[in-house]
């Protein structure tokens, strides 16, 4: 699978990523979000919604699970699975049919069963720095699926 690094160094860069995959979205699209706590998932869909043109919060589905965003061009959904316990729970949230029409921004997706296997899955695993690593950024490291792979390449020339 083709890989890009994206370096993260501060919120201005985290929000020119959301932009370019808000640019870039398609109903249907998978955007998952792998991390550990706090290495900036939320943050990152956050600027993916502000950038597809959400005024307003845009609250963490952390309790709630799910958040839709219907009214923008590409209606959105943003999950976060980190409560769920098996993949079989979001099927019994519905998730299919939030997924209806949508783009999914995927929080944890491997506790919702994971979403790489589909061609429509950009799959972004975000790294903090750490003492031994001497990095002092975050990075993206972002697998485009075979849908998304031309639009993520023409994306970066343009």
């Amino acid at each position: 699978m083709v890989e890009y690094t994206v370096e993260l160094p501060d919120l201005t860069a985290t929000q020119a990523l959301g932009a370019r995959i808000a640019g870039l979205l398609r109903a249907g699209d998978v955007v998952a979000l792998t991390g550990g706590l706090g290495a900036g998932k939320t943050t990152l869909s956050r600027a993916i919604i502000h950038a597809a043109g959400h005024q307003g919060e845009v609250p963490s589905p952390t309790f709630t699970i799910i958040e839709t965003y219907d009214h923008l061009p590409v209606p959105l959904v943003h999950a976060d699975f980190y409560r769920l316990k098996s993949p079989e729970e979001s099927q019994e949230i519905g998730l299919d049919d939030y997924r209806y029409g949508a783009a999914l921004i995927a929080e944890w997706p491997d506790h919702a069963g994971g979403f790489g296997h589909e061609a429509g899955c950009l799959s972004i695993t975000i790294q903090t720095p750490t003492p031994e690593s001497g990095d002092a950024a975050r990075r993206a490291i972002v697998q485009p699926g075979a849908d998304w792979l031309s639009r993520w390449n023409d994306s970066e020339s343009a």
